[in-house]
């Protein structure tokens, strides 16, 4: 028996695409709820949803109490709205040739009725096979696999010596960096809090690291800065934390004097909210105590910034560094030694020099 062939279905599942394939795309469109969003999302989409928090709620509802039919009526109406709305205020300056992927949850309605309104004006709108689900369920298995895949250069150091500076410099010589702290939007301490920056969701962070590592060269080295397991209230995933400590280590080393100048300059904010660095030194108490910590509360309340920056150092920062580095880090003994001498870019600029040509 001959099969039935249909046409229009073969053009709909072409329009089907995998993760593998965003980079294929000019736009990424995430079709989802703000919330749904905010939560998690392919790093660079934007957000353009079919139904917004409010009239997605009231769809269920309408779907739970009252029947599927009814709560399609309204979603239909809300979704057509709403499409209308992003074509003249989202979309209407994308030329000819502009080439959008649309997902949503699952890949189903909320993706297909952007997809198809995109294909009927001339755009060749593509749809995610799976949605996000299919995306969420790529990001886990390629940060299982993806982390063993590089060589690791690890920067090591007191608090203060200068890591994330180390960083940037090599970032800015095209080396490859995995700056983990910008990306959890943490300096990875007890005060590590940037101001009004809330870290992302552990989705999020998750997602954001997958899209740096998918675009590094295995053949080249990465560099990241040594971490525990957690920045701030992130976990770093498992498989890149166990191939970061089986990394080969870089130690920076400075005195306590230029440690205490460049902490004193990258906490700057607690110096006009000293509340602020209270409420989160009432996070050690279970450690040191409360006389230890209203001493050290009043040595900021004095604005005695170095005194205070200097016993934090030696009696929080620097033995817990070091006690969690020598356990995790088993290379950190043979690593190469780099000395910080002073406090400016070009003295960074010569350290980052100097690791890569030791790394070619």
């Amino acid at each position: 028996m001959n099969k039935t062939h249909h046409p229009h279905a073969a053009r709909q599942d072409s329009t089907l695409v995998t993760v593998a394939q965003l980079a294929e795309f000019d736009e990424v469109i995430d079709v989802r709820s703000e919330a749904e969003f905010e939560e998690d999302h392919v790093p660079g989409a934007v957000n353009c949803p079919v139904l917004d928090n409010a009239e997605r709620a009231r769809v269920g509802i309408v779907y739970k109490q009252v029947s599927a039919f009814d709560a399609k009526k309204i979603g239909a109406a809300l979704v057509s709205r709403n499409i209308a709305r992003h074509l003249e205020a989202s979309f209407a300056d994308r030329p000819r040739g502009w080439r959008p992927l649309v997902y949503c949850w699952r890949g189903g309605s909320r993706s297909s009725a952007l997809a198809h309104v995109l294909q009927q004006v001339g755009w060749r709108a593509g749809r995610l096979d799976g949605g996000y689900k299919a995306y969420r369920r790529a990001v886990i298995a390629d940060l299982h696999d993806l982390p063993q895949q590089f060589q690791w250069r690890v920067v090591c150091g007191l608090t203060g010596s200068g890591k994330s500076r180390l960083l940037r410099a090599l970032a800015q010589r095209d080396a490859q960096v995995l700056d983990l702290e910008a990306l959890a939007a943490h300096r990875g301490s007890v005060l590590g809090n940037l101001p009004g920056e809330p870290q992302p969701s552990q989705k999020m962070f998750e997602s954001l690291v997958w899209a740096e590592l998918r675009k590094f060269d295995a053949a080249r080295p990465v560099w990241v800065e040594a971490e525990s397991k957690k920045i701030g209230s992130l976990r770093v995933p498992e498989a890149l934390i166990a191939s970061m400590w089986n990394g080969e280590c870089i130690r920076l080393e400075a005195s306590i004097a230029l440690r205490v100048a460049m902490l004193r300059d990258e906490y700057r904010h607690f110096v006009s909210d000293p509340a602020l660095l209270g409420t989160q030194l009432d996070c050690l108490i279970a450690h040191y105590g409360r006389d230890r910590i209203g001493a050290w509360k009043r040595l900021a309340a004095a604005g005695e910034w170095d005194a205070l920056v200097r016993e934090l150092l030696e009696n929080h920062y620097d033995p817990a560094y070091t006690r969690s580095t020598l356990k995790h880090y088993p290379h950190y003994a043979d690593g190469m030694r780099l000395g910080v001498t002073a406090d400016s870019d070009v003295a960074f600029g010569e350290l980052a020099a100097h690791c890569l040509a030791r790394a070619r």
